[in-house]
């Protein structure tokens, strides 16, 4: 996954696969979805996203079975 911010447009893209994208839904004002073929994500765009999720501020938490 990677996540690219745009501070000069306050856009975030979160790229999630390298597949060509079919379709963007529109899941709220400020957040798409791209899909590809099978409907499987591709990568979302958020924009405004310094006040919609917290960008460009990151914390990765992993969970799993040798997780503390």
């Amino acid at each position: 996954m990677m996540i690219k911010y745009f501070r000069d447009t306050d856009t975030a893209l979160l790229e999630f696969s390298d597949a060509p994208v079919e379709e963007t839904r529109e899941l709220s004002a400020h957040v798409y979805a791209d899909l590809d073929a099978d409907g499987n994500l591709v990568s979302l765009t958020i924009e405004h996203a310094a006040h919609v999720a917290r960008l460009p501020e990151v914390t990765i938490e992993e969970f799993g079975a040798d997780a503390a």
